[in-house]
């Protein structure tokens, strides 16, 4: 039986089923919703089903706002559909109306269209766009924990004896180091094994270049701030959205953010998070494009458990790496629903949840930026 609170519009609405449907419903609310300006950022691939992949972005404000607030879609692709459907509650609702005054609103849809269509984590490059922000030019971080397990991450088989080996040697690394360090290690950023899981790249991005031109062409170095409401799914209590603070302990945006979001603002850094401390993420590439003119929020959606999640990406790098990719068959269908259903549990009362809190977040930004 469904359960529907009263949000003042049927919420269930705004979310989608795949990506050319989240693209549309994002296009048709920002144009209902009398964008400023609207630009797509076209990715030179095509989805599953031939379809177009791009980046969209809406502007709603005045072009010289001092300040502005951010929501970015789909930095992990398939964690696209939440970002998506919280931005489109927030144009049905009027929310542009009650940006306060001098202030803007550009939303980002899609910064990973290619992960988003074709359900993974990772970019067309294989890379995981939130550990990609790091200077190429210099030595990349080490991660020897995962050059350990690297193959066992992601074996050459998903049954048999090479199965076997691969859960064996993970156990035994984990009962050795203890369970943190191996989320670190498995999650933390590694730039050797192009074909394994948190790939952080040899080379920017497309999505990092595009999200770096929208910084420019939206001119947010000049802003008095920046307030970026980064969405993803998949780490702690199902349906909580964990606000994940980006910025350094100590700089003016973390205390900027303690004193917006409050108490239930967490920091990695400082052990308080669901998250485990990484490397090249995202808001790095912000601290390099505006400096401290910018509050960094990832709101963070719990779905199922991380040892879930490590079986479901296992299967999807696996079938990317060693399978036969053929979008119609049943074994990749069974394959990317399950990761589909992991970052996107999609049942009513995880959908409530996750507008209830985007308008939370939402809100406490945009008094935060009213006092600028």
């Amino acid at each position: 039986m469904r359960v529907m609170f009263d949000f003042g519009t049927d919420i269930h609405d705004c979310f989608s089923a795949d990506y050319a449907e989240a693209r549309g419903k994002f296009l048709a609310a920002a144009e209902a919703a009398g964008a400023a300006a609207m630009r797509a950022y076209l990715n030179p691939n095509k989805g599953p089903d031939g379809e177009t992949l791009a980046t969209d972005t809406a502007w709603f404000g005045p072009d010289d706002a001092r300040a502005v607030l951010v929501m970015i879609a789909a930095t992990h692709g398939v964690e696209g559909f939440t970002g998506s459907g919280a931005m489109v509650d927030w144009m049905r609702i009027g929310g542009p109306e009650r940006l306060p005054e001098g202030s803007a609103a550009l939303l980002v849809h899609a910064i990973n269209p290619y992960g988003f269509a074709w359900l993974r984590r990772v970019t067309e490059e294989g890379v995981d766009l939130n550990r990609n922000w790091v200077d190429f030019a210099e030595p990349l971080p080490d991660n020897p924990g995962y050059d350990e397990l690297a193959d066992a991450f992601v074996p050459t088989a998903l049954d048999g004896a090479v199965f076997d080996a691969a859960e064996a040697k993970i156990a035994a690394w984990r009962e050795k180091h203890g369970e943190r360090a191996f989320q670190i290690a498995r999650g933390g950023g590694q730039y050797r094994h192009p074909s394994g899981m948190f790939f952080g790249g040899t080379a920017p991005t497309w999505a990092r270049g595009t999200l770096e031109s929208i910084i420019a062409d939206n001119d947010l170095a000049s802003r008095r701030m920046n307030a970026v409401i980064d969405y993803h799914t998949g780490l702690g209590p199902f349906s909580y959205g964990e606000p994940i603070s980006g910025n350094r302990p100590g700089s003016k945006g973390h205390a900027l953010a303690r004193q917006w979001v409050g108490e239930s603002l967490t920091e990695p850094d400082l052990g308080t998070s669901s998250s485990v401390p990484k490397v090249g993420m995202s808001e790095f590439g912000w601290t390099r494009a505006v400096g401290d003119r910018h509050v960094y929020v990832a709101l963070e959606y719990g779905t199922y458990s991380p040892e879930l999640g490590r079986l479901a990406l296992r299967e999807d790098h696996w079938l990317h790496a060693y399978g036969r990719l053929d979008w119609a068959s049943p074994e990749t269908q069974r394959i990317k629903a399950r990761i589909r259903h992991h970052y996107y549990p999609a049942t009513d009362d995880w959908r409530e949840m996750v507008i209830f809190r985007s308008r939370q977040m939402i809100g406490a930004m945009q008094r935060g930026l009213a006092t600028l």
